[in-house]
């Protein structure tokens, strides 16, 4: 019998912070840390690429992972303003997040794209966040699991392992809204994603699936009490030291 996987909390600070208050962010959570105890979780952070430095100076030789929130697929080359999955690893990161619904909406990213990226990762050793999700209309239409999974088929690289790689499903309709679905809705998913990496890895049930879609204290136990909930993905309340530090403690 497998394990159950480790929960990983993701903060993804999406394109918000300077230097000054993003370090001083990471020193709040090392606080936190220094005088409650390690939490029941692995930590990441993932600020903005051009913070990436200073936060990981802040964050080195401690508990706390290092992510980036987007990688191009390529090593190199004459791609002005992006940066490379090795120039991520180089930096200190060990995490990176593709394939996001601001990704995939606001950049017009597909699957195959996404799966690019992802490939790109795991070659520079890092561990790709494979995001997928539905919008409100697909799941008013009733097409949330195949849409997922139709991701998942076209997202998930052929190398990709329990060990290397890290699924999160967000609803793109419950990201920054305040609108969380139900466990039933979160638990339809979660299952037909962990169903559909069998056959298609050799351990489905150890990797991890992280849940993204306005994560908050209050609301962070019961959601991760979900069945094949194996973590989260937070945007805002990673903003705020106090509340992602309530998330990482809600993990039992």
């Amino acid at each position: 019998m497998v394990e159950k996987p480790r929960f990983l909390v993701a903060g993804n600070w999406k394109m918000n912070g300077l230097r000054d208050e993003s370090q001083a962010l990471a020193r709040q959570l090392l606080d936190l840390i220094a005088s409650d105890g390690a939490p029941g979780c692995d930590m990441l952070v993932c600020p903005p690429a051009i913070l990436i430095g200073p936060v990981g100076a802040t964050v080195r030789d401690t508990s706390i992972l290092l992510g980036a929130q987007d990688c191009h697929p390529n090593g190199a080359g004459a791609h002005t303003g992006d940066i490379s999955a090795p120039m991520i690893a180089d930096s200190g990161c060990a995490y990176v997040i593709v394939g996001h619904s601001e990704r995939r909406a606001d950049h017009g990213e597909d699957d195959a794209l996404v799966r690019a990226k992802a490939e790109a990762a795991l070659e520079a050793g890092l561990i790709p966040i494979i995001c997928v999700g539905e919008t409100l209309a697909e799941r008013d239409a009733g097409r949330a699991v195949e849409v997922v999974l139709g991701q998942l088929d076209g997202s998930l690289p052929g190398a990709a392992s329990a060990a290397n790689t890290v699924l999160a499903y967000e609803p793109v309709w419950a990201i920054g809204t305040g609108r969380t679905p139900t466990g039933d809705d979160i638990a339809q998913v979660h299952d037909a994603l962990r169903g559909g990496l069998a056959g298609r890895i050799s351990e489905p049930d150890a990797m991890r699936i992280l849940y993204g879609g306005s994560v908050k204290p209050d609301n962070a136990a019961e959601i991760l009490a979900i069945e094949n909930v194996n973590g989260a993905l937070v945007g805002g309340a990673s903003l705020k030291a106090d509340d992602f530090w309530g998330i990482c403690q809600s993990c039992a």
